[in-house]
């Protein structure tokens, strides 16, 4: 083992976040080591992986997968694991440094927990994790002396900004959105949107799961919730502003007046190269800004009557932690159904709307009630959509 090397698990090295955390990777050989790859089901992007990288195990969560894996990895050396339990186990193992979390998300919880208990520095890109149980994991995370960097480019620009400025206190969070394919689309043209047309955004090259919650702007309401916790903010303290260019990522204002940004390609290699190598920089495979191609940069704010689960993340974020879980698993349970094609794209938010109302709020002590509140909220937005 090379110890002047940082040793790395990929915790979905197969989706977009893990290919591209692998091509950083690949690019600054002599800074990182690839430890654990992970995968839910994609076991011939695994293998390949496994083959080029050569880490020290992977997990291939879905079970069916393993036999497959372990033949096509048998001369090697590399360890092979399958199940979901696997991957809550292999973050502890002592070779590694850094854990990035860029499971879908709520898979993400329970390993990001299993990992900050064995005092791995979390290198989260799966905001999942802090909707659902944010007061657990910061204080997990103060418990155990760990750090968690964020990877999401929003959130990756707000550290950025705060860089230097942690004692000072925040005046106002600026969360930036591209507003997704269908910016500045009227309602009654959403009536009819397909999945092909919620799957292709504009900017950016992401998974199925998150292209839908860009298209209604769900994962601005979850990055609101996560931005209270990662930075210590209240959400009255946050804005949404649309940014058609996806250029500036987030900005902060301080009590000066004075407002800090962070600029640059929408290419998530560069947050990822931030917070795998943080506190130095290193090169991630991006160009630089051409200031002299930059015509204009445009900001507004959203149009809240075309996206009204803003105006809920904001209730929520102000309400009981168990509604955030709700509203996280209400989004899920209607994301996977407007894929397969069972709901309208209109009735995401409608759904999650009923969830939220109907919804009991526990009170949460413990991972087990986290557990506990996520499946009845399943349970709840499931049968909202069988009365649909």
């Amino acid at each position: 083992m090379d110890k002047t090397k940082k040793h790395v698990a990929i915790l979905g090295s197969t989706g977009s976040i893990g290919t591209q955390a692998l091509d950083v990777i690949e690019a600054n050989k002599d800074l990182f080591e690839v430890e654990v790859l992970t995968a839910n089901s994609n076991s011939e992007l695994l293998i390949q992986q496994a083959l080029k990288h050569k880490p020290n195990a992977v997990v291939i969560a879905n079970e069916n997968k393993y036999n497959e894996v372990k033949d096509a990895l048998g001369s090697s050396d590399i360890k092979v694991y399958a199940g979901v339990e696997s991957l809550s186990q292999v973050v502890e193992m002592d070779t590694i440094d850094v854990v990035l979390t860029a499971l879908v998300g709520y898979s993400g919880l329970k390993p990001t927990i299993n990992a900050i208990k064995a005092k791995k520095s979390i290198a989260l890109a799966n905001k999942e994790t802090l909707v659902v149980a944010g007061s657990l994991i910061t204080a997990l995370a103060k418990e155990n002396g760990v750090n968690i960097y964020p990877v999401d480019s929003e959130h990756s620009a707000i550290f950025q900004c705060l860089v230097g400025e942690f004692h000072n206190p925040i005046e106002k969070i600026y969360l930036t959105a591209s507003g997704g394919p269908f910016r500045g689309w009227k309602k009654d043209k959403l009536i009819s949107v397909s999945k092909q047309q919620a799957l292709k955004h504009p900017n950016w090259d992401m998974g199925r799961k998150i292209s839908v919650d860009s298209a209604t702007m769900m994962n601005k309401g979850l990055e609101l919730i996560e931005a209270c916790w990662l930075f210590d903010v209240p959400p009255e303290k946050i804005e949404f502003v649309i940014h058609p260019q996806s250029i500036v990522h987030s900005m902060v204002e301080f009590v000066d007046g004075s407002v800090v940004a962070q600029l640059g390609q929408p290419d998530m290699r560069t947050p990822i190269a931030h917070v795998l190598a943080f506190p130095e920089r290193v090169g991630a495979g991006v160009a630089g800004l051409d200031f002299s191609k930059l015509t204009a940069l445009e900001f507004r704010s959203p149009e809240l009557s075309r996206f009204p689960v803003l105006s809920m993340a904001r209730s929520v974020a102000s309400g009981p932690k168990s509604l955030a879980i709700t509203f996280n698993a209400a989004n899920e349970v209607a994301v996977e159904a407007f894929l397969a094609e069972r709901l309208s794209f209109l009735n995401i938010s409608i759904v999650i709307k009923a969830a939220l109302d109907a919804a009991e709020t526990p009170e949460l002590h413990s991972l087990d009630d986290v557990l506990a509140c996520d499946t009845a909220a399943r349970a709840l937005t499931r049968r909202i959509l069988t009365s649909l």
